[in-house]
């Protein structure tokens, strides 16, 4: 009797043995026909023994009351003398409600369990079709194959089994249930059957003989006429049975289901015809399919049907299977494939994803497929389906280091072992870890794992997860490493013509100069040596990930050589995360940022700071320029100072920009590509003024001192005026003057042009840092004109002389450095010209009209194709800046928002004042955006300015990459840009010409 507020014995037993409901669990042992095995402890210690006991007893009281009057009590004789039936049963039980749903509907069935014999352990093909003879319709189908998924369950979760060992299971059983299945559908219609050959090939996980215990299964159909028979007639034959097969599988009867069968792997997919011949198959993949269609050919296996038709089709794709890596799109496709496709999966579930979130199964088989694909045509120990099987190959072969080999085949394991035990439970596909805490702790103890059975296995899968993805990038590159380096005697290395084909299967152009490269970093036994081979793996990849790898690696290579002196540079990589993600996408995205880089190498530490590609303020930059300046000798070495910090913050920019294009791990590719050349054109004008503003300073120090006889300004014009400056943009001025009191005007100019001269000399001094070059041409007269002129000049030409052009061209004049009052009153001075009161007069729009379409016929170089100029073509930079320009000069007098010299500003003001409806501007800023992006992209690529396309494959890869395109895309992004100017010209010519 148990006292009045204490617990019973047997509920402290249960809590003892794990139970976490031992109130419902003692309910359940008083049920009839439980009730004499309660006090019997060996049956309390195999349901503890279980994922999850109460689970496990639940279903043991469904099963026993399912039990025949007469049959009840030898179950439960059985249930307690057998100890592995004991184990079995209750494992079963403890780990699927599924397969605890299926023996209360056919409580005999627990009789497959109690045989123990040798061939019991590991049952094939032949067990299995011995176990399903009986069936003759979908739904004893159906009956047979859970009686026999129920013996796989109990060998798997009593640790008969291993993982790998319980997924060859599964795939034999499904081979038996193909052949099954194909058996009753040939019964159904013997005329069909008569008439043609037909084969199953399994593909996928059933292929390679590593299936989960829910899954699709993959299949391809091979047909061919029977002896006599027409062929059309006997493919639609063949094409019934494959159909009526799949039914049977597929549909949802009184039984449930088995599994989808999945024929989308075949030729055209789901476009193609079900069943097709031999030579068919054949030609398509001769002739259209793609690499990835080879890449799943690597696990086709005939599996039923005509077994000799089945092993013709294997023979006949093998050898095209190994020779994927030979094809002429094989290492863009392989690029395209290395990116994970995680973008379909919800962001909610992303961390729960076992099968394709980072460091997920999808990373171990896919690394593993792509090595079979590059080594596999040279060696055929390597033609293995099975992942694990292949993995083994692989490291036997010396292609994967034997450590990498060995972690990621335990972390395979798991996350297998982990992707089982979840499906088992309800016998549902799905690859998501669950999050009730009741289903983490019974997935945890079926593991093993019962301490803590939900800290410990989150704890292990994140660890498995993490080798994972630390390992599955580093499994191509790491070899490349030995192959070069000294290895410990037993080791088996890489030969050169596998390196080589590695190399060349991962996008390098040139793998005997890469080895090399490889070889001068990584050899020897120096702490540097040590250091580079850690870091090589991983930046490898990063360069493969680029349209130019060969280039990052030389690239990386000068730098390393540069600086491998330097304490603090590979320590640097090695210690801040994102340091050497920045300096790969920086050295393999074109050669402007690496030539900046390598003229001062030291400017590498700024990939590895926070703050480091932050762009820093004019203010700041005219400071550091002017303190420079005021530290040198002469004016050369004045200049030379205030150019050396114009390149550091060039490479800044670029290498902000581009990681902002390309996107790394720590930081996400910017969404927004307006701010990316906001930010651009905002940072180069920043650090031309403050370079011009130094070069003033030092032309005035060498010959004046500290004050000039005039008061001297430099206006800036054109995209420096508009703050729309690109990499290898001029700097458009106006220079002027005013004479300071008592001076003669004479001197006065003498000095404003000598120090003209003086500042474009030392600007375009020959040196190691990129030239500034300085254009005067927009001044009064153009280049007949004074170079420099008085603001008392400028005002009596302006007020006499200026034609509409210039007044159009003043709408980008902003002061950018000398005498700060000066430049404001040649704004003021300016102001009614280019925002004329009551707006433009209809000559003067004629008359802007008639300039741009002289303009458009005269000044777009010869050969040029008008759809893809990016400054004068159609849609292009021109088309949007004078429509814009037109807006400011007819209403900027009336619409203070328009009163500005930067393009995208006046276009959103034009729109906030319903100057331009919302679609219109919308088209005109997303054209405008984009040509000013390619042409930064042309400069970044090749190291100088361009208004269109390159021509050179690669050099028109790195341009879509930076655009966002992949591999492979660079059709699709220059289809998006003669679209996205075509539409901007029907706006231009609406608003612009007013057609």
């Amino acid at each position: 009797m148990t006292v009045p507020g204490r617990r019973s014995s047997t509920f402290s037993r249960l809590l003892r043995h794990g139970f976490t409901d031992p109130s419902g669990a003692e309910r359940l042992l008083d049920v009839p026909g439980i009730s004499a095995l309660r006090g019997d402890p060996v049956l309390l210690d195999a349901l503890g023994a279980t994922a999850d006991p109460d689970l496990a007893l639940r279903g043991l009281v469904r099963l026993v009351e399912a039990q025949p009057e007469t049959e009840r009590q030898t179950f439960t004789a059985t249930l307690l003398a057998a100890k592995p039936f004991r184990d079995r049963l209750l494992g079963v039980l403890g780990a699927s409600e599924a397969l605890a749903d299926h023996l209360a509907r056919h409580p005999r069935d627990w009789e497959s369990l109690v045989t123990y014999e040798a061939v019991d352990l590991h049952p094939g093909v032949a067990e299995f079709e011995r176990g399903l003879a009986e069936a003759v319709d979908a739904v004893s189908l159906r009956v047979a194959y859970r009686r026999c998924l129920l013996a796989i369950a109990a060998r798997d979760v009593c640790g008969t089994t291993d993982v790998a060992q319980a997924a060859a299971e599964l795939a034999d059983l499904a081979t038996a249930t193909l052949r099954a299945a194909l058996a009753i559908a040939r019964s159904a219609a013997p005329a069909d059957a008569a008439m043609c050959r037909l084969a199953v090939i399994a593909m996928g996980k059933c292929g390679g003989h590593e299936l989960n215990y829910v899954s699709d299964v993959d299949v391809i159909f091979v047909g061919e006429p029977a002896e006599g028979a027409d062929e059309g007639k006997a493919i639609q034959a063949a094409t019934r049975l494959a159909s009526h097969l799949m039914r049977i599988c597929s549909e949802t009867t009184v039984e449930g289901t088995i599994w989808p069968v999945d024929a989308n792997l075949r030729p055209e997919g789901r476009n193609g015809p079900l069943v097709r011949t031999l030579s068919s198959h054949l030609a398509y993949y001769q002739r259209w399919a793609k690499t990835w269609e080879f890449q799943a050919l690597l696990k086709a296996r005939a599996v039923a049907g005509d077994p000799e038709l089945g092993a013709q089709y294997i023979d006949a794709v093998s050898p095209l299977v190994w020779q994927a890596a030979e094809r002429e799109n094989f290492v863009t496709d392989v690029q395209k494939m290395r990116r994970r496709v995680v973008d379909n999966i919800p962001a909610a579930q992303i961390d729960r994803e076992l099968k394709l979130g980072p460091g997920g199964l999808r990373d171990v088989e896919f690394a593993v497929q792509l090595l079979q694909l590059v080594h596999g045509r040279s060696d055929a120990g390597l033609h293995s389906g099975t992942t694990l099987d292949a993995l083994a190959a692989l490291a036997a072969g010396g292609y994967v280091g034997r450590a990498d080999a060995s972690q990621l085949d335990e972390a395979y394991r798991f996350l297998r072992a982990m992707e089982h035990r979840i499906q088992l439970y309800r016998l549902r596909r799905t690859h998501l870890v669950p999050e009730d805490e009741a289903d983490l702790r019974r997935l945890g103890r079926s593991l093993g794992l019962r301490t803590d059975p939900v800290a410990e296995l989150n704890k292990e899968w994140k660890r498995h997860a993490a080798v994972v993805r630390r390992l599955h990038e580093k499994l191509f590159y790491r070899p490349l490493l030995d192959a070069v380096a000294q290895l410990a005697p037993g080791e088996i290395r890489l030969s050169p013509k596998a390196a080589g084909q590695r190399l060349e299967a991962l996008g390098y152009a040139d793998p005997a100069a890469a080895l090399r490269h490889l070889e001068a970093l990584a050899s020897g036994v120096s702490r540097k040596a040590a250091i580079q081979r850690t870091l090589l793996p991983v930046l490898l990849g990063w360069f493969a990930d680029s349209a130019d790898p060969d280039a990052g690696l030389l690239g990386f290579r000068k730098v390393s050589d540069a600086l491998g002196k330097t304490p603090w540079y590979l320590r640097l990589l090695r210690d801040e995360g994102a340091a050497a993600e920045n300096l790969a996408r920086v050295l393999s995205a074109g050669r402007l940022a690496p030539d900046l880089l390598l003229r001062a190498p030291e400017a590498v530490a700024l990939l590895g700071d926070p703050g480091g590609l932050r762009p820093r303020g004019r203010d700041h930059l005219e400071q550091e320029v002017l303190a420079a300046v005021g530290r040198a000798d002469d004016a050369e070495q004045a200049v030379a100072a205030a150019r050396g910090v114009r390149r550091r913050e060039l490479f800044r920019t670029a290498a902000a920009d581009l990681i902002g294009s390309y996107g790394t791990e720590d930081s996400p590719r910017e969404p927004d590509p307006g701010a990316l050349v906001d930010r651009v054109g905002e940072a180069v004008t920043d650090l031309n003024a403050a370079t011009i503003a130094g070069a003033l300073r030092a032309a005035v120090r060498a010959e004046w001192g500290e004050e000039l006889p005039t008061r001297f300004a430099v206006i800036g014009m054109g995209r420096f005026g508009g703050h729309e400056v690109g990499y290898g943009s001029d700097a458009d001025v106006l220079f002027v003057h005013e004479p300071r009191e008592g001076v003669d005007e004479q001197e006065a100019a003498r000095a404003a042009n000598r120090v003209v001269a003086e500042m474009r000399r030392l600007l375009q001094l020959p040196t190691a840092d990129p030239p500034l070059l300085i254009d005067a041409d927009l001044r009064p007269e153009g280049k007949s004109g004074p170079m420099v002129r008085t603001l008392k000049s400028y005002a009596a030409y302006y007020h006499r002389w200026s034609l509409v052009w210039e007044s159009q061209a003043l709408l980008r004049a902003e002061p950018m450095a000398g005498d700060r009052e000066l430049g404001d009153r040649f704004i003021e001075l300016v102001d009614p010209l280019r925002y004329p009161a009551e707006g433009l007069g209809e000559d003067a729009v004629r008359e802007i009209r008639r300039l741009k379409a002289r303009m458009e016929s005269e000044r777009l170089p010869r050969g040029a194709d008008p759809t893809l100029h990016a400054k004068l073509g159609r849609g292009g930079l021109s088309d949007v800046e004078w429509t814009v320009q037109l807006l400011q000069m007819r209403h900027g007098w009336a619409e203070p928002g328009l009163r500005t010299t930067r393009t995208r500003e006046a276009l959103a003001a034009a729109h906030a004042a319903g100057l331009i409806p919302t679609e219109e501007a919308q088209t005109l800023d997303e054209a405008w955006v984009l040509a000013t992006r390619v042409r930064n992209a042309v400069m970044l690529v090749r190291g100088r300015p361009g208004d269109t396309f390159p021509s050179d494959p690669r050099e028109l890869a790195a341009v879509g990459r930076y655009l966002g395109y992949e591999a492979g895309h660079v059709g699709e992004m220059v289809e998006d840009y003669r679209r996205i100017t075509r539409r901007a010209r029907g706006v231009v010519d609406e608003l612009f010409y007013g057609a």
